[in-house]
């Protein structure tokens, strides 16, 4: 298939109208929906407005827009041009916005009017930023309007000829360990992660209505919400604001999807909204999903009680694209991220490379279909992490006697206390354990001695106060959970974690440079 013609974007819109599903509804969000031949129109006009205002063919175009059925169509319409959509976190500064704006060096910006706004100030600061287009509201003298443009476009359009191993879209990675960097994907990896864990995990059915509390810029996702729904022709819902228990809820119950795919933090706060109670809405929900950071052992337990339904744990990673290890219907251990995905291989090396026996701690590398070509202009970067058909994902895992993968932390978060390596996942699930704690981070610290011994930084359960005995009660939690040497020596109480916008706790912020 590499030197053959094809196009991510024909294959994810285009068969669906011949088939019958024309009328279907392809996207919801709060104040529209679109169907499956509406989209393919409006992604044939985007493609046609990207010639139009002559955007070649491998130039990058940013994406900066809130989630609705806008963002599939502008990402898709410039996939079908051969132009490459570069998304954007939606809750960044003006000077991170400068920084991949510049980086990318993106020809056009699309962005969401209450956006315009952040980015304002660098405009006409970017010799190459030639145009903007504002979706969502009306574009000020300086920008256009997207809908106003699309209108006069031709609502047909023959694909650019591009090929399977060609960049087709770039993400950037999050940035919970530093500065993001452009991850670039071939046309061919958007298939790729339907046909291994759409299918293989999640078995996506045309039937299903699937609402993603992640993002599309976030490679989770962008799967979750955009790759899977499209390769069988289901049904996404979209929430352009920031997912909170009370407005997840309430679309669970107006509209009663299938599939829920969440991030821990938010599973923690649903099951503490209003005291707990079970909320209506999950009626017709088959299946959950969790990634992004591990789901605690606590909460994915409190959840399947809660509602009856399996959450089904994995690990992807931008530079995977998606889920590559996962928990099944089926086959689910609390607390293990569980096994590969099928079409994947995994393995745990040293740091000589060599693979460890189970039990034994070690970096996780991956190999599969979705692997990204590389980072943009970060070539010794790239060099580390993809280093032949393996992609090093920087994480520290344990294998069991059963095969369960289970998390130890970012290899730069773990740290050792009288000579034994502390897992951060490890400390935090234990102190989840009790009852007046909503979410934790655990990081080392030193203090005056020259020794490294775990600090933790809980945030409470709405209601939930500190008391004296607080401190010491989830110490001695820790000490019977997870050993004597891994309780916390300092307990910081706080209003919230540092987090990146999907989910995952910046520890490296609240480490002390001394620990580091």
């Amino acid at each position: 298939m590499a030197g053959a013609s094809y196009n991510a974007a024909v294959e994810l819109v285009d068969p669906h109208a011949p088939a019958g599903r024309g009328d279907k509804a392809a996207f919801i969000d709060p104040t529209e929906t679109l169907t499956y031949a509406d989209l393919a129109e409006r992604v044939n006009r985007t493609a046609g407005l990207m010639q139009t205002y002559a955007i070649p063919r491998e130039a990058r175009v940013a994406v900066l827009m809130l989630d609705t059925v806008d963002w599939p169509v502008v990402f898709l319409g410039a996939i079908k041009a051969g132009v490459v959509p570069v998304a954007l976190n939606t809750l960044m500064t003006t000077e991170q916005y400068g920084y991949m704006l510049a980086d990318s060096r993106a020809h056009a910006l699309f962005v969401s009017a209450p956006l315009l706004p952040v980015v304002q100030p660098l405009l006409g600061t970017l010799p190459l930023l030639k145009h903007v287009f504002v979706a969502g509201g009306e574009a000020p003298a300086y920008a256009l309007s997207l809908r106003g443009e699309l209108a006069h476009q031709s609502p047909a359009f023959t694909a650019v000829d591009t090929r399977a191993d060609e960049p087709a879209f770039w993400l950037y990675s999050s940035g919970s360990t530093g500065s993001p960097k452009g991850t670039k994907h071939v046309h061919s990896s958007l298939m790729a992660t339907a046909k291994t864990y759409g299918a293989g995990v999640l078995g996506l059915k045309t039937d299903d209505v699937v609402y993603s509390a992640a993002k599309f810029f976030f490679a989770y996702g962008l799967g979750n919400s955009l790759t899977f729904p499209l390769s069988v022709g289901a049904t996404t819902l979209l929430l352009p604001d920031r997912p909170t228990p009370a407005s997840v809820f309430e679309l669970l119950r107006k509209h009663q999807p299938t599939v829920f795919c969440g991030v821990p933090t938010l599973y923690a706060a649903m099951l503490a909204y209003e005291g707990g109670a079970k909320q209506p809405g999950t009626e017709r929900l088959r299946v959950c999903i969790s990634a992004g950071e591990q789901l605690p052992e606590e909460v994915g337990r409190r959840w399947m009680e809660r509602t009856g339904v399996d959450v089904l744990d994995g690990i992807g990673s931008t530079e995977m694209l998606h889920i590559f290890l996962s928990n099944r219907r089926g086959d689910i251990k609390l607390g293990t991220t569980g096994k590969a995905v099928p079409g994947y291989t995994l393995r745990i090396i040293d740091e000589e490379g060599r693979d460890v026996s189970d039990g034994d701690v070690g970096e996780l590398i991956i190999q599969g279909p979705s692997a990204a070509e590389g980072y943009w202009s970060q070539r010794a970067k790239s060099q580390s992490t993809f280093r032949g058909p393996w992609t090093y994902s920087g994480d520290k895992y344990i294998r069991d006697a059963d095969g369960f993968y289970t998390c130890q932390g970012r290899t730069d978060d773990m740290f050792k206390v009288s000579g034994i390596w502390v897992s951060p996942f490890e400390v935090e699930a234990a102190l989840l354990t009790h009852d007046a704690v909503l979410e934790a981070a655990v990081v080392a610290h030193e203090e005056g001695d020259g020794l490294i011994k775990p600090k933790a930084f809980v945030a409470l359960k709405p209601g939930k106060t500190v008391t004296p005995t607080l401190t010491q009660e989830l110490q001695d939690t820790v000490k019977a959970k997870a050993g004597p040497w891994k309780y916390p020596r300092w307990i910081e109480f706080v209003d919230a974690l540092p987090k990146t916008a999907t989910g995952k706790i910046q520890r490296f912020k609240l480490r002390t440079p001394k620990a580091e």
